[in-house]
């Protein structure tokens, strides 16, 4: 029999539908019944592609006996964190503060009113790890409560205190950490700051492996982007190579999918070559800009290569016909954890040149790297691996390249017969405002029309279909209709998409939206103090208010808020956005100094705030050389300092900074403005002056 998740729209609550297990979906019946029989709730938090919430489903929510327990017991709330992120940075906080750490699935149990007593993440059927089985958990809970009630709300009450702490912003300010961005003493102590963090962050790198951190290893991609800014701005060599080591070693690792493209979640091991098998959309949008980005900067063609590979996959798999792009593909396929992606040697070997080339360079051995199969990876570049393997045979590089990619044609098409890992179908504003990012500046850079086509589609997907009435986006959308009002990082990261794509195309109506987004964020997301909460003024009361600082593996609405105001405050010259973003800034203090590596999107964003900037206007008529040359001189950098607008001659536009400038004269020669702040240099319409304007 169906429990009450049959109708719900999210893939993992239709998951649970028919557990033993009587899961409501977060909302008033649940907790209506939790208060009328004065019982506890146990609310558990997943997502459909977490092997481990398969696994705890699998032993605990389909076994009867637990279930029963389960029911007659508690009030069992089941939440998708990629639904409601807002529940999840709550009750996650709250984990932290019991057991020390998080992770999913969540586990947490809660008085009938909604406020965290206990929690952990994953429980075993039966004792093991030093970790009491999940039906002694249940009865100790159940005891508990109904030995000692009053000290269990008591408890909880506190508990609340705590996540309610400095709801608006006031714990920020009083902390001491400096707040005159605006003046000159404080840019100069932000400008220390962000090199003091670059070169703790070279310094702290896996000088082995690449990365940061122990096993399990995640991509830092924010990280590595921070970086990468650092050497564009900077010219510091060290945190160039801290970054290039760092995606070298990524896509060489078994993290990358060598035939399919792409990238799983992270490693389990410290060489990244045993992932946990998921692909996260956001993870291969983030990763695709930082690979862009280090290509950019050097004009290496394997970071290209890793770049088009990652953007291919998603167009690819995770496309929507109608543009937008689908969240997370499991890990697991026919009850195996990467089923999909792991090879037997002799399945290698039927597709392999005669010689083996193939298993040589990506390391395929009988005894294999998981549990008796091979994880494709390479042991370094594919130019250099490839080298002595080549040469060895008497095959010129060409020809030893072309022979790999015929074999990875054909494991391709043998792949392809097995059964596919499960979609999240769910189609989130947030992630596809990441993904917008990444293919409307690929589609520019790397001179592919159709990642800026793609751009342009999901763009105009995310405003005719996940947009309210009241101009603000919506967070999540499958099988119809927006379900409810968007957060922070739906309108933040989709505003800085729309950004990325009108300086990819510069159509001025991305701009414009990009514009009324900025306008909803400060309408219904500022704090008193400053900075940004995750949810809007008009969202459903929760136990608290959550306004996340840290940048996790998603960068936090609020750094990505900061990041779009201060762009759109240079292409518009109003303080009221760079003072917008400034006092976001000034929440964080110097926490991205003390822990860099949980603050790389924040450390971007304090990057661009420090460093004077560059506006260029560019007029001209949009078909011609010197008006394409002119755009050239700012494109073909990679220059995250700088903005551009362009317009037609004679052509009304809204965007101030192309307001009341001409080319002189009928036939005149497309013109470029050059700004900094309010003072701009004279007009040129010699590319060469241009790019010596930006290159001081």
């Amino acid at each position: 029999m169906a429990n009450h998740l049959a109708q719900e729209s999210s893939p993992y609550l239709r998951q649970h539908a028919l557990n033993p297990v009587d899961w409501y979906p977060w909302g008033e019946q649940a907790f209506h019944r939790a208060r009328a029989e004065n019982r506890p709730a146990f609310l558990s938090i997943g997502y459909s592609a977490c092997h481990w919430c398969h696994v705890m489903a699998h032993e605990s929510f389909e076994d009867l006996d637990t279930a029963r327990l389960l029911n007659d017991t508690f009030i069992c709330i089941k939440v998708d964190r990629e639904e409601r992120p807002d529940l999840d940075a709550i009750y996650m906080k709250a984990v932290i503060h019991i057991a020390g750490q998080g992770g999913w699935p969540m586990s947490v149990w809660l008085t009938p009113e909604g406020m965290p007593f206990y929690g952990g993440t994953y429980f075993p059927p039966t004792p093991r790890w030093g970790r009491p089985s999940f039906r002694q958990v249940l009865q100790a809970v159940a005891d508990t409560w109904r030995t000692r009630e009053a000290e269990v709300r008591e408890s909880a009450e506190r508990m609340a205190v705590a996540l309610v702490g400095g709801e608006g912003g006031n714990e920020v300010a009083e902390a001491g950490l400096w707040t005159e961005m605006g003046t000159q003493g404080g840019r100069e102590a932000v400008r220390h700051m962000l090199r003091q963090a670059a070169a703790d962050l070279v310094e702290s790198q896996d000088q082995v492996n690449g990365g940061w951190g122990n096993a399990p290893k995640f991509p830092q991609a924010l990280v590595v982007d921070f970086l990468l800014h650092h050497y564009a701005l900077h010219r510091d060599t060290a945190a160039l190579q801290a970054a290039l080591y760092a995606l070298e070693a990524m896509a060489a690792g078994g993290i990358f999918d060598h035939l399919g493209g792409g990238f799983h979640r992270y490693a389990t091991d410290e060489v990244w070559t045993v992932p946990h098998f998921e692909k996260m959309l956001y993870d291969n949008a983030l990763l695709a800009r930082a690979y862009l980005h280090a290509y950019r900067l050097t004009g290496d063609t394997e970071l290209r290569l890793v770049v088009e590979e990652t953007l291919d996959f998603l167009l690819r798999e995770m496309r929507h016909p109608a543009g937008a792009f689908y969240s997370t593909l499991d890990a697991d396929t026919e009850g195996e954890e990467g089923r999909f992606y792991v090879w037997e040697q002799g399945e290698v070997a039927q597709a392999d040149t005669p010689d083996g080339l193939y298993a040589e360079v990506y390391g395929v051995t009988e005894e294999g790297n998981f549990e008796g199969r091979n994880i494709l990876r390479r042991a370094g570049r594919l130019d250099q691996i490839v080298a002595r393997p080549a040469a060895a045979r008497g095959l010129s590089s060409t020809h030893a390249a072309e022979a790999l990619a015929g074999v990875r044609d054909r494991l391709r098409a043998a792949r392809a017969k097995r059964v596919r890992p499960h979609r999240d179908d769910k189609i989130l504003s947030s992630w596809n405002g990441l993904t917008l990012m990444a293919l409307a500046e690929a589609g520019t850079a790397l001179g592919r029309p159709d990642y800026l086509e793609a751009a342009r589609a999901n763009a105009t997907f995310l405003l005719q279909t996940m947009r309210l009435p009241d101009g603000r986006l919506s967070h999540s959308r499958l099988e119809g209709a927006p379900r409810r009002e968007g957060f922070l990082e739906d309108q933040a990261f989709v505003m800085e998409g729309l950004l990325a794509l009108y300086q990819a195309d510069l159509d001025e109506k991305w701009f414009v939206t990009a514009r009324d987004l900025a306008e909803k964020i400060l309408e219904h997301f500022a704090a008193p103090c400053g900075g940004f909460f995750d949810t809007p003024h008009d969202h459903e009361p929760l136990i608290s208010r959550p306004r996340e600082l840290q940048d996790n593996a998603v960068p936090c609405g609020g750094s990505v808020a900061a990041t779009a105001l201060l762009r759109l405050a240079a292409l518009t010259g109003e303080d009221r956005y760079r003072r917008a973003a400034e006092a976001a800034l000034a929440t964080v203090g110097d926490l991205p100094l003390r822990y860099p590596t949980a603050f790389g999107q924040w450390l971007i964003a304090l990057e661009l705030a420090a460093k004077a900037g560059w506006e260029v206007a560019v007029v001209g008529p949009s078909g011609r050389a010197d008006t394409q040359d002119l755009l050239s001189a700012v494109r073909d950098r990679f220059l995250p300092h700088v903005v551009l607008g362009f317009r037609e001659p004679g052509r009304p536009t809204q965007v101030p900074l192309l307001k009341g400038r001409e080319p002189q004269g009928p036939d005149a020669a497309a013109t470029a403005w050059v700004c900094r702040g309010a003072s701009c240099s004279p007009p040129v319409t010699e590319p060469s002056a241009v790019t010596q304007a930006l290159s001081e």
